[in-house]
């Protein structure tokens, strides 16, 4: 019996010598060792020896002076890593490409299609209030987009709602007992007031928010208009909703914008820019399995950096 105990005791030391400590100790120093770089995390670093970030990670970027990953499900939350799970044939797949579009779309000239949309949606209420009513009867997730797409826009309607008191009442008997009104339940009573004139006055943002929210209906009003068909990765989530690599035709659907913002920043001639750029797309391109299958990518991260150190040596003194 005493035999049999220490032979098994053995066993559950031995295991868990070899398993849980002589085994991870190898790995993590063959790791260190070999792949030094790989299993530190693949970290990132500036001219100044800063850790800007992971090449294995996407993160947002917002200035118009840099390329923009995937759309991510978790908004970049490396401890949130998922995707949406939207199939072709749901409709929520259809809306959020929409909103996608209407900040990534543009004309075959080059010239983003944004400005344009926001400029006809602010046109539009301008002349006739209530057009926003037919609008946000064709999307009833209309008011929710608006409000979400811009911080200054919910400010506004909780501040539009202590001023109004009695809408929100009347809102409040029509829930259930105890709810309390939500930011886009505060939008829409925002929208009925505002398309029945008694309210007039619309939160200044930097349009975004219209070109995001208000695309459908300008879609719908322009259905004509030449413009340059949008690569799938631009508008559509990866799996994980971290994927840091685009396709390189997505980097170079962006490449009028970016490397306009950088010409007017620095105060360059566009054509030289956009020409430094584009060769910086293809230098930092590569292919999936040596290219044996895929297209190729381009680390979004990796690419805004070389774009960023690039453009602070053109012009002497620059920051």
């Amino acid at each position: 019996m005493n035999a049999h105990v220490r032979a098994n005791l053995w066993l559950l030391v031995l295991t868990i010598a070899i398993g849980a400590v002589a085994y991870p100790a190898m790995l993590l120093g063959v790791g260190r060792v070999l792949f030094a770089e790989k299993a530190e995390g693949s970290l990132l670093k500036d001219a100044q020896g800063n850790v800007v970030g992971s090449r294995l990670i996407a993160q947002p970027f917002r200035d118009a002076r840099y390329f923009q990953p995937r759309p991510s499900a978790v908004s970049y939350n490396a401890a949130a890593t998922g995707g949406s799970n939207w199939g072709a044939n749901n409709p929520n797949l259809r809306k959020r490409v929409l909103k996608q579009l209407g900040l990534v779309l543009k004309y075959r000239s080059g010239e983003p299609v944004g400005p344009d949309v926001a400029s006809w949606v602010r046109e539009q209420l301008r002349a006739n209030p209530k057009v926003l009513a037919q609008w946000h009867e064709v999307t009833p997730d209309l008011s929710a987009w608006w409000v979400a797409a811009d911080s200054a826009n919910d400010e506004f309607v909780t501040k539009w709602a202590s001023e109004h008191p009695d809408d929100v009442a009347k809102w409040r008997a029509g829930a259930e007992e105890g709810a309390e009104a939500t930011a886009a339940d505060l939008a829409g009573l925002f929208f009925a007031s505002y398309a029945n004139g008694q309210s007039t006055t619309w939160p200044e943002t930097n349009g975004e928010d219209l070109q995001s929210a208000f695309f459908e209906a300008w879609w719908n009003a322009h259905a004509d208009a030449d413009v340059e068909k949008v690569p799938s990765d631009l508008v559509m989530a990866s799996g994980c909703g971290l994927d840091p690599d685009i396709t390189v035709k997505g980097a170079k659907y962006q490449l009028e914008r970016v490397s306009a913002a950088w010409a007017e920043a620095r105060q360059r001639d566009p054509a030289t820019v956009r020409q430094t750029i584009e060769k910086l797309i293809d230098e930092h391109a590569h292919a999936p399995l040596g290219g044996v299958a895929g297209v190729p990518l381009v680390n979004v991260l990796e690419l805004n950096i070389a774009v960023r150190d690039a453009m602070q040596g053109t012009t002497a003194g620059a920051n």
